[in-house]
């Protein structure tokens, strides 16, 4: 019943009250990105969703468009700057997620939705992460966040997917909380916490031939 039809209502109900709440923040954050960042202040990229359906994700920026003199974009380390890191380590840049909540493309909690480059590295267990709404925040993220490998990310997933009841967000919920106020593995830009899925998937089918 939770899972089915409560869920999805509190999403669009929550998600709208927030948007409606923040939006005085929300309009200021805009034209801190605009002016720190430049234009566009929203970042957005195709992600897959439920059964893999494909949308676009809501963020601020909080990287400028810096080229270097052959016209290629300068590594991320370069282009981060101080707002950006603010913004990645407050988790403010994922406010704009809150439209894509409320368009019913995410949850509140849920697996993370990661970049469709790796739908082609899952295993067939893990496409099952897939099965639910994916998340602004989910049991791996309070569980390790950008800390823990691949797979045991995925089995995290995995784990709320095959468990997800209104006690386990609730419990997703506070955790959350935590992890958010002690900025609990969160990047800072100067180094990469965790490889490309793509690229840790093919080391590991080389070390088998």
């Amino acid at each position: 019943m939770y899972k089915k039809y409560i869920k999805g209502l509190l999403d669009i109900i929550l998600s709208l009250i927030g948007i409606i709440i923040l939006s005085p923040l929300l309009i200021i954050l805009y034209i801190l990105v605009l002016i720190f960042m430049g234009f566009p202040a929203i970042f957005k990229q195709a992600r897959p969703g439920k059964n893999e359906k494909i949308f676009h994700l809501y963020k601020f920026r909080t990287m400028t468009n810096k080229k270097d003199k052959n016209g290629k974009l300068l590594p991320d380390d370069k282009r981060l700057t101080k707002f950006g890191k603010f913004l990645r380590k407050t988790s403010l840049d994922e406010l704009p997620e809150l439209f894509n909540i409320l368009f019913g493309q995410m949850s509140f909690i849920g697996p993370r939705p990661l970049l469709v480059e790796y739908l082609d590295y899952y295993t067939e267990e893990e496409h099952h992460r897939h099965d639910v709404t994916p998340g602004l925040t989910g049991w791996a993220q309070v569980n390790g966040r950008n800390l823990v490998n691949w797979d045991k990310k995925f089995q995290l997933d995995l784990e709320y997917v095959n468990n997800l009841t209104f006690k386990m967000d609730l419990k997703v919920i506070f955790k959350t909380i935590k992890v958010v106020l002690c900025r609990e593995g969160i990047t800072d830009g100067k180094t990469q916490t965790m490889t490309f899925l793509y690229d840790e998937r093919k080391k590991k089918v080389c070390k088998k031939k």
